[in-house]
Protein backbone atom coordinates (compact mmCIF):
# COMPACT_ATOMS: atom_id res chain seq x y z
CA UNK A 1 0.00 0.00 0.00
CA UNK A 2 1.26 3.47 -0.86
CA UNK A 3 1.35 6.02 1.94
CA UNK A 4 -1.46 8.58 1.65
CA UNK A 5 -0.28 11.97 3.00
CA UNK A 6 -3.91 13.03 3.48
CA UNK A 7 -4.54 10.42 6.22
CA UNK A 8 -5.75 11.86 9.51
CA UNK A 9 -2.48 11.25 11.38
CA UNK A 10 -0.45 12.99 8.69
CA UNK A 11 -2.87 15.90 8.96
CA UNK A 12 -2.42 15.95 12.76
CA UNK A 13 1.37 16.00 12.27
CA UNK A 14 1.02 19.01 9.95
CA UNK A 15 -1.23 20.81 12.46
CA UNK A 16 -4.27 20.73 10.17
CA UNK A 17 -6.35 18.80 12.71
CA UNK A 18 -6.18 19.40 16.46
CA UNK A 19 -5.13 16.64 18.83
CA UNK A 20 -4.68 16.27 22.58
CA UNK A 21 -0.91 15.82 22.43
CA UNK A 22 0.85 14.29 25.41
CA UNK A 23 4.40 13.84 24.11
CA UNK A 24 6.47 14.92 21.14
CA UNK A 25 10.09 14.64 20.10
CA UNK A 26 11.92 14.98 16.79
CA UNK A 27 10.75 11.55 15.58
CA UNK A 28 7.49 10.69 17.35
CA UNK A 29 4.17 12.10 18.48
CA UNK A 30 1.84 10.70 21.15
CA UNK A 31 -1.74 11.90 21.51
CA UNK A 32 -5.06 10.82 22.94
CA UNK A 33 -7.29 8.52 20.91
CA UNK A 34 -10.52 10.43 20.22
CA UNK A 35 -12.45 7.14 20.27
CA UNK A 36 -10.90 5.66 23.41
CA UNK A 37 -11.47 2.06 24.40
CA UNK A 38 -10.50 2.96 27.98
CA UNK A 39 -9.65 6.05 29.98
CA UNK A 40 -6.20 7.26 28.98
CA UNK A 41 -6.04 5.50 25.57
CA UNK A 42 -3.05 6.97 23.71
CA UNK A 43 -1.71 6.60 20.16
CA UNK A 44 2.02 6.83 19.39
CA UNK A 45 3.08 7.49 15.81
CA UNK A 46 6.32 8.05 13.93
CA UNK A 47 6.67 11.40 12.21
CA UNK A 48 8.17 9.63 9.20
CA UNK A 49 5.56 8.39 6.75
CA UNK A 50 4.92 4.65 7.02
CA UNK A 51 1.74 2.68 6.45
CA UNK A 52 2.66 -0.30 8.62
CA UNK A 53 5.48 -2.39 9.99
CA UNK A 54 6.05 -3.58 6.43
CA UNK A 55 7.46 -0.27 5.25
CA UNK A 56 8.75 1.59 8.29
CA UNK A 57 12.44 2.43 8.45
CA UNK A 58 14.02 0.21 11.15
CA UNK A 59 15.57 3.23 12.90
CA UNK A 60 12.20 5.01 13.02
CA UNK A 61 10.62 1.85 14.42
CA UNK A 62 13.34 1.57 17.07
CA UNK A 63 12.71 5.14 18.19
CA UNK A 64 8.95 4.60 18.13
CA UNK A 65 9.09 1.52 20.36
CA UNK A 66 11.47 3.28 22.77
CA UNK A 67 8.85 6.00 23.21
CA UNK A 68 6.06 3.43 23.63
CA UNK A 69 8.13 1.63 26.27
CA UNK A 70 8.84 4.91 28.11
CA UNK A 71 5.26 6.21 28.01
CA UNK A 72 3.18 3.09 28.66
CA UNK A 73 3.93 2.62 32.38
CA UNK A 74 3.71 6.37 33.01
CA UNK A 75 0.29 6.49 31.34
CA UNK A 76 -0.85 3.45 33.35
CA UNK A 77 0.20 5.08 36.60
CA UNK A 78 -1.15 8.53 35.70
CA UNK A 79 -4.67 7.26 35.09
CA UNK A 80 -4.70 4.74 37.94
CA UNK A 81 -4.88 1.66 35.72
CA UNK A 82 -3.69 -1.76 36.86
CA UNK A 83 -2.06 -2.68 33.55
CA UNK A 84 -1.89 -1.71 29.92
CA UNK A 85 -2.37 -3.33 26.54
CA UNK A 86 -0.35 -2.54 23.45
CA UNK A 87 -2.01 -2.95 20.07
CA UNK A 88 -0.68 -2.45 16.57
CA UNK A 89 -2.51 -3.43 13.37
CA UNK A 90 -1.15 -3.97 9.85
CA UNK A 91 -3.69 -3.83 7.03
CA UNK A 92 -7.44 -3.47 6.86
CA UNK A 93 -8.05 -7.18 7.42
CA UNK A 94 -6.06 -6.95 10.66
CA UNK A 95 -8.20 -4.05 11.88
CA UNK A 96 -6.07 -1.09 10.79
CA UNK A 97 -8.33 1.88 10.03
CA UNK A 98 -5.76 4.70 9.76
CA UNK A 99 -3.00 3.80 7.36
CA UNK A 100 -0.16 5.50 9.22
CA UNK A 101 1.82 3.20 11.50
CA UNK A 102 0.73 3.59 15.12
CA UNK A 103 0.74 1.85 18.46
CA UNK A 104 -2.16 1.96 20.88
CA UNK A 105 -1.38 2.20 24.59
CA UNK A 106 -4.62 1.13 26.25
CA UNK A 107 -4.78 1.34 30.05
CA UNK A 108 -6.52 -1.65 31.62
CA UNK A 109 -8.56 -1.51 34.81
CA UNK A 110 -9.46 -4.51 36.99
CA UNK A 111 -12.97 -5.68 36.18
CA UNK A 112 -13.57 -3.00 33.53
CA UNK A 113 -14.05 -4.24 29.96
CA UNK A 114 -12.78 -2.24 27.02
CA UNK A 115 -15.30 -0.06 25.24
CA UNK A 116 -16.03 -1.26 21.71
CA UNK A 117 -14.49 0.66 18.83
CA UNK A 118 -17.74 1.98 17.37
CA UNK A 119 -16.42 4.94 15.41
CA UNK A 120 -18.11 7.38 17.80
CA UNK A 121 -16.08 10.17 19.37
CA UNK A 122 -15.48 9.99 23.09
CA UNK A 123 -16.25 12.76 25.56
CA UNK A 124 -13.70 15.43 24.59
CA UNK A 125 -13.79 17.08 28.02
CA UNK A 126 -12.87 13.78 29.64
CA UNK A 127 -10.19 13.06 27.02
CA UNK A 128 -8.68 16.52 27.56
CA UNK A 129 -8.66 15.93 31.34
CA UNK A 130 -6.83 12.62 30.88
CA UNK A 131 -4.33 14.29 28.53
CA UNK A 132 -3.55 16.95 31.13
CA UNK A 133 -3.10 14.31 33.84
CA UNK A 134 -0.78 12.25 31.63
CA UNK A 135 1.26 15.29 30.54
CA UNK A 136 1.92 16.17 34.19
CA UNK A 137 2.93 12.57 34.96
CA UNK A 138 5.41 12.37 32.09
CA UNK A 139 6.77 15.86 32.68
CA UNK A 140 5.69 17.21 29.28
Amino acid sequence: MIYDPSNIFARILRGEIPAHKIYEDADTLAFMDVMPQSNGHVLVIPKAPAVSLDDVDPQALAQLIRVVQKLAPKIRDAVGATGYRLAQFNGANAGQTVFHLHFHIIPMYAGVPLRPHTGKMGDQTEIKRHAETIRVAIGA
